[in-house]
């Protein structure tokens, strides 16, 4: 079993808000990031997909395959984007770096040939990522 990782970036913008709470509530728990203007992230996106090499290719997976689904599942729909108004999922989930990498997991789920999803890693800073691994 080899694992391999592919990594994307994109750019977007989001904020924290519960509508059910008052607006100190939510300066209080998500401070800057309760500004309803949103504020930007320049993401890293690492997919790592697991399986066996193809004797004759060498390779676990196609790696533009896996570029391609990742271009078309995620940084084309995220990329410069508000994720709390222009992506679906995020209409009513708080776009965190945890819910993120839920939500890519969802996204590329089934949907690269030859290898399984073993890891969505999302970066929203150089210190700050969050891991997921599917439901277990």
């Amino acid at each position: 079993m080899i694992l391999l990782t592919r990594k994307a970036e994109f750019s977007a913008s989001h904020y924290y808000w519960i509508d059910a709470w008052t607006e100190g509530e939510n300066q209080r728990v998500f401070g800057k990031c309760a500004n309803r203007n949103g504020h930007g992230h320049n993401y890293t996106l690492e997919v790592t997909v697991k399986g066996e090499i193809d004797p004759k290719t060498g390779f676990v997976v196609d790696l533009k395959e896996l570029k391609d689904v990742m271009e078309r599942e995620v940084v084309s729909v995220y990329d410069h984007r508000h994720l709390n108004l222009e992506v679906p999922e995020f209409k009513t989930v708080q776009p965190t770096t945890e819910n993120i990498a839920v939500a890519v997991w969802k996204r590329l789920e089934g949907k690269i040939a030859g290898a399984r999803l073993h890891r969505v890693r999302v970066y929203e800073m150089p210190d700050l990522f969050a891991d997921y691994y599917g439901e277990r």
